[in-house]
Order: structure tokens, then sequence, then C-alpha cells
């Protein structure tokens, strides 16, 4: 296996469990994250005091979530995988879901790396 896919298997699985010190663990300082949904950026965090913040708040407002990686492609020091991905709401959403709520989604991650670390990380539903 290589070495960026096992620092990204160890993201999504310490993602599922919660694990904000586990996601961070191989992310660089200088991260950029981008959420894009819809076609539209909805979310763009700079550095990893920014990341580990927004974790955190979304940390609270699901009782359970899961990523399941259904396929990964590589190009020199970039990375982008398939995911399916499963939550339930831990909270009521200003947008009407209820706590309960059941969200399935589909969607792919693309992740770029500076050795060990990544140093970008673009999420797309």
């Amino acid at each position: 296996m290589k070495k960026t896919e096992q620092i990204i298997r160890d993201y999504v699985n310490a993602y599922n469990n919660f694990d904000i010190d586990g996601m961070l663990k191989d992310i660089d300082p200088s991260i950029l994250f981008k959420n894009i949904s819809g076609g539209k950026t909805d979310m763009t965090l700079n550095g990893i005091d920014e990341l580990r913040q927004q974790a955190l708040q979304a940390k609270n407002l699901f009782s359970s979530r899961n990523q399941t990686i259904t396929s990964i492609k590589y190009a020199d020091n970039e990375a982008t995988f398939e995911i399916d991905y499963h939550a339930v709401l831990a909270i009521d959403l200003p947008n009407g879901l209820k706590s309960g709520s059941e969200l399935n989604l589909k969607g792919r991650s693309e992740f770029k790396f500076a050795g060990d670390k990544i140093i970008e990380i673009t999420d797309i539903s």
C-alpha cells in the first residue's frame, strides 16, 4: 500500500471515529481545506487551527458518521477518492433537518501532499 493511501485511510478512520487528533496527525500546519457543494465553494479554511475548530464544531452535529472509500486514484502528489457517506444528525438544523435524520451522499475528496503531509483537501459533493 502506498504511504499516501495509508495516510488517507488513517484520516478517514479517524473522521469516522470522531478522533480529531487522529484526523490532524498527517496534516501540514498550512493546510488549505475547501468544501464544494452543488458546484459552489461553501467553505474555505486556511491552516490547521481553522480546520481543527471546524472539525470540533462538526463533531457535535452527528451521532454517527461514516465515509466509505469506494475508489482511489493517484497522480504525482495527489490522490482522489470517491466516497459513500452516511451520517445521523444529533441536533436539529436550521434548514429543517431534524435530529435522527439520516444523510446519504456520494462525493469525492481530493488530497494534495508535500512529502508525508496533507497540504490541501477539497471535499466535493
